[in-house]
């Protein structure tokens, strides 16, 4: 699998229909999940938090986390794991990648989890985020391990 730095959305046009998004939570904060693969709603880490991302709101540039295939006819499909809100989105062309996200309970600072596994490669992913919220005033941010 490879990874691409992304300047512009793969999928054409602004927010998706609300029906079209999948909802992950930990019932402190919740985060609106595209078909195409983009956070375009995050207020982070409680509800009543400033929007780390706010995308739904308008377009791209208002703030999103995008992982999704380059190749913009790439079939989609999604469901969650049975009695979670462990999301899986499924991203096809002729080769496959699974996309599962979901935001574990916390005795501590919050998580939101992306994993990214390759079903069938070589597949082309391209990952990006725009206008993350300061970490002062929303206590957003990312960081990456070898897990």
């Amino acid at each position: 699998m490879q990874l691409e730095q992304l300047a512009e959305p793969p999928l054409k046009g602004g927010a998706s229909r609300i029906e079209e998004y999948g909802l992950l939570g930990d019932c402190y904060s919740a985060a609106l999940v595209g078909k195409d693969g983009s956070i375009d709603w995050l207020c982070w880490p409680r509800f009543d938090s400033d929007a780390c991302f706010a995308a739904l709101l308008g377009t791209p540039d208002n703030g999103r986390w995008l992982l999704a295939p380059v190749d913009a006819r790439a079939r989609v499909s999604r469901r969650y794991r049975e009695d979670t809100l462990i999301l899986e989105t499924r991203f096809k062309t002729d080769a496959a990648v699974v996309v599962i996200e979901f935001i574990p309970p916390h005795g501590g600072p919050p998580d939101l989890i992306r994993i990214v596994a390759g079903e069938r490669l070589p597949f082309v992913l391209g990952c990006g985020a725009s206008h993350l919220a300061p970490p002062r005033t929303s206590g957003c941010g990312t960081r990456a391990g070898a897990e």
